[in-house]
């Protein structure tokens, strides 16, 4: 892959004292959180973890507050500036507020929590050389410190009554149990290791294979941890309450929203995909309800994959298609972001998701499906608008864009900045406008986006309606996990096991599934804004690289840089 061409001076944006102090505290973040430092590409921390001890998150909070009190007295320069100052203070601000409502000593879910990133950072690793198989075995024998750390944050929790739901604690214990034993990932991946110019040094192998049992040892006492001192006193309510919600809402979107206009919203919005469906399950099959369509779909073999080999090859192809069309036409798409490399994760969790590029492109964007154990087979009218969604023009233009961006854009901005509300927002943003580009003009492609959109509606309401403990739709009570669950297997069309994931992700991570669409409420709603006021003059494709040359920003932020 061609790294990025570096700027010529005269086309470089000076850095001032505040792009100076975002790209001092990106360094500091990578030093106390070197999983995040594997993400953007910093190898130089891919040896460790950081502390996950309640000393730990100290020294995190008090690196919080000195790079907020440099930024307030710091004075923007131009336009870059302010973006900047306004939403790194912004996202400090509610770290800080995070960290007062201790929400770190019950961080614990079934997708999102260090149970999760410890492992997972393994996925990101340069896996070519000797040198590289080095860095793992000395990451591997980190493991067991980053768990212990991370015990003591938990059982600091359990002292103040501060606790996961005993839910999350269940389902997470199942998953670290899973990498716990003797054929766990990491003696699996200590198994593989053989870089591309052969074998590796006998030492070099034993320290992989003693450091991945030891890692595997260290989730057994996560297990064990959970299941005997966790679990019996974590609480059984799943719902957060308005407080914690409404902070933790703001943290996703980067915007401050009515949760309950929002509720109702949402009400009308799922109304709306569910009446889309049935006018075009009509079309599919005259007379078919959406059910039925969606029967016929799936018993037509001209629209199946079988194996992961096809999988990856049809994501692939279609990525490429898509990034060489749009290209030419509606966006304006660097040679360094035109590669993205479509994989088959090493997990079967069931997630499909992005990885950015790290800051020279050496390790391209990357769209991942976790396939579960026993899956073979996927329906490409399903799957079509996932890959828009995770590629281009979704996540990937979105995120190489700001990566590009550098003769602008500091590292913080580039690489760091942002929320779930603004990326996942725009994913879905881009899933319409591929169906305004006519790219989903198939009935069958166009039910499969809608799905999609029907569930990240669903989403909202669930989401609101459980952790606000709102009445339910049925006038029956108020919302709970059995409701939860009854509500999501009448809206979505997928395997049970993957609804119960789902609605376990939901009650245990706060706020986040609603950014998809609440997000894309947003950007949508800036958009016609911008264009009324633009009138004649408007043009989506400059829209769209104005948006995007801003890099990851909260909502509000993106709401006063694009419209004043």
């Amino acid at each position: 892959m061609t790294s990025t061409t570096v700027p010529s001076s005269a086309d470089t944006r000076p850095q001032t004292e505040i792009d100076l102090i975002a790209e001092r505290w990106v360094d500091t973040l990578v030093e106390l959180e070197p999983v995040l430092g594997t993400y953007i590409g910093r190898s130089e921390v891919n040896d460790r973890y950081g502390d996950l001890s309640p000393a730990g998150h100290e020294r995190y909070i008090a690196a919080v507050s000195s790079v907020l009190a440099e930024l307030a007295v710091a004075t923007p320069v131009d336009e870059v500036d302010e973006v900047t100052k306004t939403d790194l203070a912004n996202e400090l601000r509610l770290t800080l507020a995070s960290s007062d409502a201790r929400l770190h000593l019950r961080d614990l879910n079934v997708i999102e929590s260090p149970s999760q990133s410890i492992r997972e950072v393994f996925d990101l690793m340069p896996t070519d050389t000797t040198d590289d198989w080095s860095t793992v075995a000395k990451r591997l024998s980190a493991v067991e410190e980053a768990v212990d750390g991370y015990i003591v944050t938990l059982r600091e929790g359990m002292r103040e009554g501060i606790t996961p739901a005993r839910r999350q604690v269940v389902e997470v214990l199942a998953q670290v149990r899973k990498h716990s034993g003797p054929e766990s990932f990491f003696t699996e991946f200590a198994a593989s290791a053989a870089p591309k110019q052969g074998e590796l040094p006998a030492s070099l192998q034993a320290d992989l294979e003693r450091n991945a049992v030891t890692a595997a040892e260290a989730y057994a006492k996560l297990a064990q941890f959970l299941e005997n001192e966790l679990a019996p006193v974590a609480t059984k309510q799943d719902a957060v309450g308005r407080a914690s919600y409404a902070l933790q809402s703001r943290r996703f979107l980067g915007a401050v929203i009515d949760l309950d206009e929002t509720y109702e919203w949402g009400i009308e919005e799922l109304g709306r995909m569910v009446r889309e469906q049935e006018a075009i399950a009509e079309e599919i099959k005259p007379g078919a309800s959406v059910h039925e369509a969606i029967a016929f779909l799936d018993a037509d073999d001209s629209r199946k994959l079988y194996g992961t080999d096809a999988l990856q090859a049809w994501m692939q192809a279609t990525s490429d298609r898509a990034v060489e069309e749009l290209g030419k036409t509606h966006f304006d798409i660097p040679h360094e972001i035109r590669a993205l490399e479509c994989m088959i994760a090493p997990t079967h969790e069931g997630g499909i998701y992005y990885t950015g590029p790290t800051d020279d492109f050496s390790r391209p964007g990357r769209m991942w499906w976790s396939v579960p154990d026993g899956v073979t087979e996927f329906d490409t009218w399903r799957e079509l608008t996932t890959v828009y969604h995770e590629g281009v023009p979704g996540h990937h233009l979105q995120i190489g864009q700001a990566v590009y961006n550098r003769a602008k854009l500091n590292t913080w901005r580039r690489q760091l900045a942002g929320t779930s509300g603004h990326a996942e927002g725009w994913a879905l943003y881009a899933e319409r406008l591929m169906e305004e580009l006519g790219y989903l003009d198939d009935p069958a492609d166009r039910l499969g986006m809608l799905d999609g959109q029907r569930m990240r509606a669903a989403r909202v309401v669930l989401d609101i309606g459980v952790h606000l403990q709102k009445p339910r739709l049925d006038g029956s009570g108020v919302w709970d996990a059995d409701y939860a669950l009854e509500f999501m297997r009448r809206n979505v069309n997928m395997d049970d096991a993957f609804i119960r994931f789902e609605v376990n992700r939901y009650l245990g991570w706060p706020g986040q599934a609603p950014s998809y669409k609440v997000g894309q409420r947003i950007w949508e709603e800036i958009r016609d804004v911008y264009r009324a006021r633009e009138k004649e003059a408007f043009s989506s494709k400059e829209f769209h690289r104005r948006a995007l040359d801003l890099g990851g920003v909260g909502l509000d932020t993106l709401r006063s840089a694009l419209l004043g």
